[in-house]
């Protein structure tokens, strides 16, 4: 099949000028170019002189984008010319090709282009397996050649600093990302955290202003080292964390004022009941409505159908592609409402004998115990464990004059919680219960006004009152307060910086997430550069 040379340069090349097309075959799903060069020299790229003096020629395999779904290959006719100076060192030298490949290349410069967008999206297997649906051919080494042939990005050195950790295996080796704390993007890695690297890495990019670090003694120490004028910050998030840690701390070790603190009769009542309730209240409540309740409906019928037809829930699982256990879920539930809830009641093969035992314990006022009802459902023909029907009949069984269970005391985490969160996110019940927990304990209410003061520092920007903060915290002698102040004097000034000024690690630690992101991508298969490099240039 023979075409027009303009016609197939407008449609292959794309405005590329330095070629004319001879010939185009389409053969076996390939489509083979035949092309050489349009110009009548060229220069040398030692001595920059011209010539028109050709030695020989050679041909070129260059592979490139498909076409209409079939690859294409560009036979490439290639010259060499006779350098005409006789002082130059090359006597002869090829005919380049800048717009079209690179010398030595065995793809075009679009496609190269191509292959590396694919691996910087996907990085090597996955990438491969897309470029082989799209026709490029390329497998998952060559878009990690790709990948690292490609320059750093250039930049200037910011005002600003944000600077982190991330693992690379957790446990066993960490790196560290510098990112710019006003447009947020990471701009280089570091192998380990240690502060040598970060402080040689500072001496080498000076004209930083301001770093941005959570409260590791290493990076505090190489950015003194690295940039000793630059303003430390201590993120505000680290702070908080820090002080949760330490809370909590101090809400254990006055674990035994909690006990005294339980929810009142009526509501422990109502808790012990809601499982009674709930068979009654379901239907009064209003249907689920939106997207995900169509969705449970009709994959709920869907399972009940295939149900009703005799297939188990493993034949249901392969057949729908879906989980055994997600399977098994709709099975359960006896209406679709259930799954939209998350409320039903798991069915048992002792749910049959349920009017017969509950009529036996009636009748006994309750004084017939789990080994004789045992016994019953064995000679009616039911052996059951002893254990499952003890654990069945707790939830399924009502006992006459039986015990009301204890009221519960609020975990040590539950406390913390309330003492930490900002009031206006409590509820009247918990302001109620935190209250009493107060009035028991004067050690946790302390902690609590302690809490408060910090955080109007943190959200009004006062960090000029820390100080006197930290004395008070550390006169209070409170478990778990007084560490937490005290490590706050080793790094006071990154600290009140951190709840003056507006600077933060927000950005850094948004960062941090992508970088796991591209570190999970890569299947933990990349080395320390690969990574370096996709973290750099996505």
């Amino acid at each position: 099949m023979q075409a027009d040379s303009s016609f197939w340069d407008s449609l292959v090349f794309d405005g590329i000028d330095d070629v004319d097309v001879e010939a185009v075959t389409a053969v076996f799903g390939t489509v083979d170019i035949v092309a050489r060069g349009r110009a009548v020299g060229a220069a040398c790229p030692d001595c920059g002189r011209f010539s028109e003096r050709v030695h020989d020629s050679y041909q070129r395999r260059l592979k490139d984008l498909p076409l209409g779904g079939q690859g294409v290959v560009i036979l490439l006719r290639v010259r060499r010319f006779i350098c005409c100076d006789t002082n130059c060192p090359r006597r002869t030298f090829a005919e380049p090709f800048a717009q079209l490949t690179a010398p030595y290349a065995r793809f075009t410069t679009r496609l190269n282009r191509m292959l590396e967008r694919v691996g910087l999206a996907l990085a090597g297997r996955a990438g491969a397996r897309l470029a082989a649906q799209l026709g490029l051919g390329a497998g998952r080494m060559t878009l990690l050649r790709r990948v690292m042939a490609l320059p750093d990005p250039q930049f200037t050195t910011p005002r600003v600093l944000g600077v982190d950790d991330f693992a690379t295996r957790r446990g066993h080796s960490y790196a560290t990302v510098i990112t710019d704390g006003e447009r947020h993007r990471p701009f280089d890695v570091l192998p380990g955290r240690e502060a040598a690297p970060l402080a040689t890495w500072l001496a080498a990019h000076p004209g930083v202003e301001v770093i941005c670090r959570d409260r590791a003694g290493a990076y505090a120490e190489g950015a003194a080292l690295g940039a000793p004028h630059a303003l430390q910050i201590a993120d505000r998030y680290h702070l908080l964390q820090n002080l949760g840690q330490a809370v909590e701390k101090c809400v254990a070790a006055h674990r035994d004022c909690l006990r005294s603190i339980a929810p009142q009769p009526d509501q422990a009542a109502t808790e012990r009941n809601a499982d009674a309730a709930f068979a009654v209240e379901r239907h009064s409540l209003p249907l689920p409505t939106g997207r995900r309740a169509e969705r449970m409906r009709a994959h709920h019928a869907l399972v009940h159908g295939l149900l009703s037809e005799g297939m188990g829930l493993r034949a249901i699982a392969r057949h729908l592609g879906w989980g055994r256990h997600t399977v098994q879920r709709y099975a359960r539930a006896a209406r679709w409402q259930d799954m939209v809830t998350g409320r039903h009641t798991r069915t048992s093969r002792l749910d049959m004998h349920q009017p017969y035992l509950q009529r036996r314990i009636d009748e006994t006022d309750g004084k017939i115990t789990i080994i004789e009802l045992r016994k019953e459902l064995a000679h009616r023909g039911h052996p059951v464990p002893y254990s499952s029907l003890r654990d069945w009949a707790r939830s399924r069984l009502q006992w006459p004059d039986a015990p009301a269970p204890a009221a519960a005391a609020p975990s040590v985490r539950t406390v913390v919680g309330w003492i930490t969160r900002h009031p206006e996110t409590l509820t009247e019940d918990e302001n109620r219960l935190l209250k009493a927990v107060l009035d028991a304990c004067p050690e946790l209410e302390q902690t609590h006004e302690l809490v408060r003061d910090f955080a109007q520092m943190l959200t009004q920007r006062t960090g000029a009152d820390l100080p006197d903060w930290i004395s008070t915290a550390r006169a209070a002698q409170l478990p778990g307060i007084t560490g937490f102040a005290r490590g706050l004097t080793s790094d006071l000034e990154a600290v009140i910086a951190g709840l003056t000024l507006h600077w933060s690690s927000g950005g850094t630690e948004g960062a941090v997430t992508r970088v796991k992101k591209i570190k999970r991508q890569l299947y933990g298969r990349a080395g320390f550069e690969l990574l370096r490099k996709m973290i750099l240039l996505q």
